[in-house]
Formats: structure tokens, sequence, C-alpha cells
């Protein structure tokens, strides 16, 4: 039988099972209806409002005056002066009365109908009245898990919980849940899908006076401080780097260039252009605004469930990123940023939403700014097997590179005028574990693709490619803000890094268990849910769909070369086609599934080099 969602409870001490995790249907706050409905509520009130201002006035100011001038208020097509002159008034506060009455009764029903469950295998979301929706998120595939609290929603003691899965749309969410009771689903939801059982005590139920929970959420709102514990962050950016980071931007050099075009423009021109600039800066300080406090109250910790990055200054947004769901990295530093020494850290992830999607670029941005030593600090988080010497390297040679002994293969010297500002530096080299691409002198940028996370690799060639004798290469991952595309290279060694990731992606997906990183690690009732300890990964764990990244996709490369290119050896177990994946059924539409990254767009991998 489903019971509705607590108020708000006690923060728990330890990491206990939550009574919502019980693998029965819950319903979720019971302020739900009014958070979300909460819109609508305010837009109505604004029409109230705008027909009623001027009898507002004179109730509640009378005889308002502006020094010797009175306001003379006119009554004509009022319409409380047509009530009132007909009579209506009563007719007319019925109405509002039967209005507010089926609002709150659809609320109510909405609200009843809304239910989600946490089984050991799935997440899932009942709702709808009249036509009724079942959401289901399976917990082998989840990315990640983000807690939202809006403004409004912190003052009641309420988060939105997020649940990531792997394809587009299809993030299930429980809007909304008591702020701990939210914490502690997030946690076991993170467990389960880490492979981990729950086992322990449950959080007892209880539940806070509301208007004591109003008072906590507005001290944290304006202290700063918030009822959730987060774990102690590994960077710290001070407030005046992070505005002066936004400052010292594209968009800045862009309203630079405008307030230059401008002024000419009056000079030569009439003067009347100056007035334009008006909409401009505003519209760029709402921007610089809005830029600046996302980006606020920034902290990345390390914890058992994952990475958990928390953000934003009005809406606080809390992500957990679970080990192996990162699939791609840059850091890149813009030439403004270059004499402060700031980097900036962005991933490709599977985020459930376009890859256009404003939140979409949010999510993305895992360090807005940092320095060299906050840019290790982070990267070690996500690729522990980046040590202290091999940061040295990749440090000198990735991001300030070229130097002395460079180890990447970069563009040839005959096609220099492809990239005549950074021939020297744009090249690749392929490590042990990932692929490093390095690009941009103006915008210094290092990508570094994990080998296991890998889906495919292309090597293409245009006309112009084949004059010089040069070739691209793209390694495929999910879509998102960051690249790997990297051009004007010498067609041998193009050709040679693509025979070589091939066999290096098998060998890293084949090792590859941080899909499943807890599979056998027994359930610890008394470990925090985020502490600052590593996320343990068991290497005996079955390996899942993203461990089985064998195929290397080529397809332009056929068509791109000269005939005389060798053809791929049909021995490669990194071109041999899976008979497993000719026999999968269709996905079912009610799952939201993660594409297999075995698959290879329709391609068959066997004949990706044709002779």
């Amino acid at each position: 039988m489903s019971t509705p969602e607590p108020l708000e409870t006690a923060p728990p001490q330890q990491a206990v099972r939550s009574p919502l995790s019980d693998g029965e249907w819950h319903r979720l706050h019971p302020l739900t209806p009014l958070l979300r409905g909460g819109l609508f509520l305010l837009v109505l009130a604004g029409i109230l409002i705008a027909n009623l201002r001027d009898r507002l006035i004179e109730w509640f100011v009378p005889g308002m005056s502006f020094g010797d001038i009175d306001v003379d208020v006119d009554y004509q097509g009022d319409p409380f002066e047509f009530l009132v002159s007909n009579n209506l008034l009563l007719v007319a506060g019925l109405v509002v009365l039967a209005i507010l009455i089926v609002v709150i009764a659809v609320f109510y029903v909405s609200w009843r109908f809304h239910t989600f469950r946490i089984t050991g295998d799935d997440v899932e979301v009942r709702s709808g009245v009249l036509f009724r929706t079942h959401r289901r998120a399976p917990l082998d595939r989840v990315q990640g898990v983000n807690l939202t609290r809006p403004m409004i929603a912190r003052l009641l003691g309420a988060a939105k919980l997020e649940v990531v899965g792997a394809g587009l749309d299809s993030n299930v969410k429980l809007e909304y849940l008591s702020t701990t009771n939210a914490e502690a689903v997030r946690g076991d939801i993170l467990r389960l899908a880490s492979g981990r059982q729950l086992t322990g005590g449950r959080a007892p139920h209880g539940r806070a006076d509301l208007f004591g929970t109003v008072s906590a959420g507005l001290t944290g709102l304006i202290e700063g401080e918030d009822r959730v514990e987060e774990p102690a962050s590994v960077v710290h950016i001070p407030t005046g780097r992070l505005i002066a980071s936004h400052l010292l931007s594209g968009s800045t050099i862009a309203l630079i260039l405008l307030l230059i075009a401008v002024v000419a423009g009056a000079i030569f021109g009439t003067p009347w252009v100056l007035f334009s600039i008006v909409p401009a800066l505003i519209g760029f300080g709402a921007y610089w605004f809005r830029q600046i406090t996302r980006s606020l109250r920034y902290s990345i910790a390390p914890t058992p469930s994952g990475v958990r990055i928390t953000f934003g200054l009005f809406t606080t947004i809390t992500e957990t990123l679970p080990p192996g769901r990162v699939h791609a990295f840059e850091i890149r530093q813009p030439i403004l940023w270059r004499r402060f020494g700031w980097w900036a850290i962005r991933v490709n992830r599977l985020s459930g939403r376009a890859a256009t999607d404003t939140a979409s670029i949010q999510f993305a941005e895992i360090l807005p700014v940092g320095t060299r030593d906050d840019v290790e600090r982070v990267l070690r988080l996500f690729l522990p097997d980046i040590t202290a010497d091999r940061w040295t390297e990749l440090f000198a040679h990735g991001l300030l590179g070229p130097a002395a002994d460079d180890p990447y293969t970069t563009t040839p010297k005959r096609a220099w005028w492809l990239r005549p500002l950074s021939w020297k530096r744009n090249g690749f080299q392929l490590a042990p574990s990932m692929l490093l691409l390095r690009s941009g002198v103006l915008r210094r940028a290092l990508v570094l693709l994990p080998l296991a996370r890998l889906q495919s690799i292309r090597v293409d060639q245009g006309p112009v490619d084949r004059l010089h004798d040069t070739a691209n290469i793209t390694g495929h991952t999910v879509l998102g803000q960051v690249s790997g595309t990297l051009g004007i290279l010498d067609r041998s060694a193009a050709v040679a890094l693509w025979h070589d990731t091939s066999a290096a992606v098998v060998e890293a997906a084949s090792s590859d268990r941080s899909h499943r990183w807890s599979s056998n690690a027994p359930a610890d009732s008394n470990t925090p849910a985020d502490s600052g300890a590593d996320a343990p990964v068991d290497v005996d764990a079955p390996a899942g769909a993203e461990a089985d990244v064998d195929a290397v996709e080529g397809g332009d490369f056929g068509h791109a070369f000269a005939p005389d290119l060798d053809p791929a050896p049909e021995s490669d177990p990194g071109l041999e086609s899976d008979p497993a994946l000719e026999s999968d059924p269709a996905p079912d539409t009610d799952r939201d599934l993660e594409p297999d990254p075995r698959r290879d767009h329709g391609r068959d991998p066997g004949s990706e080099a044709r002779p």
C-alpha cells in the first residue's frame, strides 16, 4: 500500500537503507503539487493583481498622493467596479472558490496517482490519471543521479531527484522528496547500481515542523549553508577568480567588438545607434549573472558511490558520477586565462539530454576554472591511474607542449599552411589506457579518451588531404561537448594509430569493470554514504555491455584512401563481427537502455578497410 512521503526527517548518521527503497510503491512529497504547480498559481495571482491594482492601491494606501498631486483613479472598465455595480460579488466569489477547489482536486488526484518504487533492478515511476505513464530505469544502465534543490523547494525542505539513464530523454525524475529522503534514496540507487545489496537498518520516518523547515531553509539560503552535509571538496574556487574567469571569456570579447562597432557607427553615421547598445548590455549582464551564480558554491569530492559535484547559489544541483561513466575529458585554456595559469575541464557523459540543451552544457563542466593543482586533483578522481610522474609528463607535453623530446605525433611540415599557428602542437599520443589529442595555440586544448570507453575510431581523408598525404582521425564517444576529432596528420601515422587503437580498445575493455564497481563488495551499513574514501573496484565482477567495446569504426576509411592500402587483418579481434549482436532482439521501448557500444552503426566492422 502506498504511503505519502514525509515532509522532513532528521539527517541520518549512517548509510542506512531508506524506507522508500523497499521495493514497494510510494508517493512523493505532500507539497509536490504546490512545487510543480507553483508557476500556474503565480500566473493566476499575477492576472488578479494586474486587474485589481488600482483597487488594491485604494484599499491598502487610502488617500495616496504624490506631493500636491492626488492620484485620480478611473475605474471605467474595471472588472471589480463592474461586479459591484451589478451585484455580482457573490457570484464571482463562488466562481473563484470553485476554481480553487478544482485546482486543488486536480493537484491532489495527480499526487495520488504519481507513485514510484525502487527495486533491486529498476527505478520505476507511474503517473497520470486519464493517460497513464510507466517509466523504468534499469539500475545497471544508470549514468548518475542528480539532486536539484530550487530556491523555493529549499525553503520547504524538498529536493528533486533525477536518475540519469543511458538514452535520450530516458531520465526518471522523482520530484519532489524531502531533502533527507532524497539523499538516502540517492545513496541507495547508487549502491544498487554498483552491484551491492542494501543491508542494515532503515532510516526512521520522521516529520518536522513546516515552519521550522522553512526557517532552516531560509537561514541556509542566506548564510550559504544547507542541512545536507557535503563531503570535503578537493578543490576550492575563490569567488573573485570565478567572476574574473567569466569576464575574461569569449563573450567579453564579443561585447567589446560590438561596442567598437556601435561607437564607430555613431561617429561615422547617426548618433541614435548608441541606444542599440542598451539591450545588448542588459543581455550580457543577465548572461554573466546567470553563469556566475550557477558556478558559485562549487565543490567536488570522492565518495564510495562516485565523484560528487555540487554547484549553484540559488538553485543547488548535486550530481554523482559513478566510476566508468565519463567517456571523454577535455582540458582547455583560453588565451585570456594564460597569464593567470587557469584551466577548465569538461567531459562527455550520458546525461539523457540533447547535446545542445543548456542543462547538458552545464553538466559537462566538472571544473569551471582552476589552477594546475586543481586540474590534477580533479583528473585523478576520475582517472586514478594517473600517477604524479605521469601527470608531470602530461602537463609538460600535453598542455604546455610541444617541448623537447615531444612524444606526440604532429602535423607534418609539408601541410603546415593548413594549420599555420598550431601545426607543431597539433598531434596525438596513444598512451597505455587512453588516447591523447592535443590541439590549439590561442586556445590550448588536450582531449583524453579512455580506451575502455572509446566506442569506435575513424580515419578519413578529403581532397585537400590527399594532395598533402594527410588524414584526419576521430575517436567516437557518446555525444557531448568534447570533440574527439584531430585533423591534418600524416596518413601513415593515422593508419597505424587506427590499427593500434583497435587492439588497445579491445584489451582495455576486456579488463574494465568500472560499470559494476562494487559487484562483490559487501554492503556495509556503517559506511557513510558520502565519505571521502575512493570507490572500491571489483576486478571479479562480470563484464557488462560497456566492457565489450570491440568494434572500431572506419567506414570512411575505405572510401577515402587510394586502393593501395593494406586491408585490415581478418584475425584482428577488434574488427571481427560479434555473432551475438546479429541475434540481439529489438530493445524494449518501455525501457530506456544504453546503446550497446559493440554496435557499429549498422556497418560490418570486418569490412571497414577495403583493399
